[in-house]
């Protein structure tokens, strides 16, 4: 099997170098060229969610790349997910997904987090009143596994979801997710977590591989920090690829966004770059830090968590 690719659980491969698509709604015009370029650049790998607003480009970019014959249906692997208010009725919402995508499947269909909303709840901050206190996880991934069933993907999987929930849904579920996409990156990095995704073959994919330096809850500690930035002079390499080579050496793909092309070049040269034992150590004993925390999903009244300790189940 190539270097560049996983195996996931049902059998499809999966790029370990992926784009991500989130953008605000003031950059989104510039997807689609964004798109167009990573193609040409050797990127096969899109990731998008309908809470990120960037579907429809996305779907337009791939479309017009396939009709020009720039690239294949089935050499793109595309990623979406479920959000929190369509928990209800995931076969509704991928079909929705799938018609602003003018798309057959997705490679890949997630739940986005494991949090039920009130249908019609379309902003990524919820109100108070806008939660359900039922999480109602079985009811969502039968329709998950039922979406996989007709054809509307190709596989299924989670995002957000700590070790135990993995557990929990490993209880109950006939078909196991093959991907759990979650924050991973020099300075946090999952290790219990990958643990219990490799023991029961699920896939982990690293979403912030950078820490998110161009997010407003990102930070730029990891390509800054003077350990990876000593990495990167030792490799001729620049932190950016360090940090996204040590995601993928795990076994992980990585979910880079940047719609700067250079910036789309540099970050695929990760693939190029080996690690030692040395610099695998070093990282290893930096101290952690979780950035993307989940706050706007815990509150006192109207969440099933009332904590973040209890949304992450204590692994924060």
């Amino acid at each position: 099997m190539r270097s560049d690719v996983a195996r996931l659980r049902c059998g499809k491969t999966i790029p370990l170098l992926g784009m991500g698509t989130y953008c605000p709604k003031k950059d989104r015009e510039s997807t689609i060229p964004a798109v167009h370029q990573a193609i040409k650049i050797g990127y096969r790998h899109f990731d998008t969610a309908k809470i990120y607003g960037s579907e429809e480009a996305l779907g337009n970019a791939l479309g017009q790349a396939i009709s020009y014959g720039t690239v294949q249906r089935e050499d793109i692997f595309v990623t979406s997910k479920l959000w929190s208010s369509d928990h209800n009725d995931p076969i509704s919402a991928l079909t929705q997904t799938l018609k602003t995508m003018g798309l057959e499947y997705l490679d890949s269909y997630l739940v986005h987090w494991p949090i039920k909303l009130k249908p019609g709840v379309s902003e990524p901050i919820p109100k108070e009143e806008e939660f359900e206190k039922d999480l109602g996880i079985e009811e969502t991934w039968q329709g998950m596994e039922r979406c996989l069933e007709m054809g509307l993907c190709k596989s299924i999987g989670v995002s957000n979801f700590s070790s135990k929930k993995i557990y929990d849904l490993l209880e109950f579920s006939s078909v196991s997710p093959s991907v759990n996409q979650v924050e991973m990156h020099p300075l946090w990095r999952q290790s219990k977590l990958r643990e219990v995704c490799e023991e029961n073959k699920i896939h982990v994919s690293g979403y912030s591989p950078l820490g998110a330096p161009g997010n407003c809850w990102g930070s730029t500690a990891v390509i800054e920090h003077p350990i990876i930035k000593s990495i990167a002079l030792k490799h001729n390499a620049t932190p950016a690829q360090v940090a996204l080579r040590w995601g993928m050496s795990k076994g992980a793909s990585v979910i880079v966004k940047s719609f700067n092309g250079a910036r789309m070049r540099e970050n695929k040269r990760a693939l190029d770059i080996k690690l030692d034992d040395q610099d695998l150590l070093l990282i290893d004993q930096l101290e952690e830090w979780k950035l993307m925390r989940g706050d706007f999903l815990v509150n006192q009244t109207t969440s099933p968590y009332k904590s973040i300790e209890q949304l992450w189940d204590n692994e924060i």
